[in-house]
């Protein structure tokens, strides 16, 4: 009879110790998802028959002294990520421009608007977009979206 209640505590005991693992496997926190994908916000209408493009940072364009290295980078980085999408053609005075794109790159955050060249910069930006890291020499997905977002208004 020892054997038999011995035997009885041993299965209780797997039992408890296989439901136990098992409720914890349910109920343990999901990983995150890797990436999300963003809202991004449509592109203005108004613009979309526009030639000719201007970079600049809300602290001044790319040859102010003023200008931190951050800002100056993601200067570059939108002037090449444009002039490699081919839609635009990249001009460097902003009178000469149809839109401008206006960046910002600091280590919380970076942001890409755009505003109508005719009404910069007293004008309120037509496009924006936030996110961390969004603006990096190696992958920009803020230039990304807008380019997206270009798409999307041009297929209608």
């Amino acid at each position: 009879m020892k054997n038999t209640s011995k035997t009885k505590i041993g299965s209780v005991a797997i039992l408890a110790v296989v439901l136990l693992a098992t409720t914890l496997a349910i109920a343990a926190p999901k990983a995150p998802k890797v990436s999300t994908p963003q809202n991004v916000p449509p592109f203005p209408g108004t613009l979309v028959n526009a030639r000719f493009i201007y970079v600049t940072s809300y602290d001044g364009d790319q040859f102010s002294i003023n200008l931190i290295p951050e800002d100056r980078q993601a200067i570059a980085t939108v002037q090449d990520a444009m002039q490699k999408w081919g839609k635009f053609t990249l001009v460097y005075e902003a009178h000469q421009a149809d839109i401008v794109l206006v960046v910002m790159s600091r280590p919380s955050e970076d942001v890409l608007a755009v505003y109508d060249a005719h009404g910069w910069p007293q004008t309120q930006y037509l496009w924006r977009m936030t996110g961390r890291n969004g603006l990096q020499p190696s992958e920009a997905p803020l230039v990304t979206n807008l380019e997206k977002a270009f798409e999307q208004a041009t297929a209608k």
